[in-house]
């Protein structure tokens, strides 16, 4: 279903979200660092990210940005294309010795004023769900952050992701990006950002079943990210979700993972990157319902 008016910062004229994720951390480090012998600075990270919002903002209805790296130097440049909405990531990642990201806070060190005064319009917040953890403590972190957005005039977006039980038991992950929707869904966020159900995989009538599913659980809108989509296949998953309910697509490593490494990295931002933002721009303009 296609969002209403007061998502215009964050779609395209037709309707859909084309949103590019760029807020990635420690796990894009660790993925320029399997490219590479020396270690990965802080500035490569940076560099990286600034030119991919340069290259790729001019095609994404909006983008999200990290504190850590990147938000004040994309600001402070005007790297970001005009016409692009701004998203701020509010999340802070605790990492473990097996796990990039663990846990997720609110990052206190992000000011919902500050960044709607640098022209966000929206927060975004991760949430990390597991059965063997507590559903108040996520409840209670969600609903903190909607209360924070709302105050400073922000949209708020949440990103419930399926992970494995600390406890060791055994656990089906999609049944998670299930069970997190019932959990999370309907507590007032205003975008809904899923794990695309059995990672895009097990053929059309599998994948928009369980799409379907998903649709019937957030009443709201909401969009698809990539993670766990090869991207080649990630296109395709986006239009099966669209065309059960999904409102477009808030992803980065499908648009530009195969760029890292290049030798030529702005070549391969136009090259590589930019062709499959096009595309993916051109999947959600022609599958997302407007009415």
């Amino acid at each position: 279903m296609s969002p209403n008016g007061k998502f215009s910062a964050l779609t395209r004229s037709s309707g859909a979200f084309a949103m590019l994720a760029i807020d990635q951390r420690e796990s894009m480090r660790m993925m320029f660092a399997n490219t590479q012998t020396d270690p990965v600075s802080d500035a490569q990270l940076t560099a990286f990210k600034l030119a991919a919002l340069r290259a790729l903002t001019p095609l994404a209805s909006a983008v999200l940005i990290d504190r850590q790296f990147a938000w004040r130097q994309a600001i402070d440049q005007q790297a970001v294309a005009q016409g692009c909405g701004l998203i701020a990531a509010a999340d802070h990642f605790i990492p473990s010795s097996d796990e990039i990201v663990s846990n997720v806070v609110i990052d206190e060190e992000v000011n919902p004023q500050q960044v709607k005064q640098d022209g966000a319009a929206a927060l975004k917040l991760l949430v990390t769900w597991r059965p063997d953890e507590s559903a108040e403590v996520r409840r209670t972190m969600v609903l903190d952050f909607i209360a924070r957005c709302r105050s400073a005039g922000l949209l708020s977006i949440i990103e419930p992701v399926s992970r494995k039980p600390k406890d060791g038991r055994v656990w089906d992950l999609q049944l998670g990006i299930m069970e997190a929707a019932r959990e999370l869904g309907n507590l007032g966020a205003d975008l809904y950002k899923a794990e695309v159900p059995l990672f895009g995989e097990g053929g059309e009538r599998a994948v928009r079943q369980e799409c379907a599913r998903l649709n019937d659980i957030i009443q709201g809108p909401w969009v698809v990210l990539s993670s766990g989509v090869a991207p080649d296949d990630f296109p395709q998953a986006v239009e099966w979700a669209c065309r059960e309910g999904a409102s477009g697509f808030l992803a980065g490593r499908a648009v530009w993972r195969n760029v890292i490494g290049a030798p030529d990295v702005v070549r391969a931002l136009t090259d590589d990157a930019a062709v499959r933002l096009r595309r993916l721009c051109d999947v959600v303009d022609r599958v997302v319902d407007r009415h």
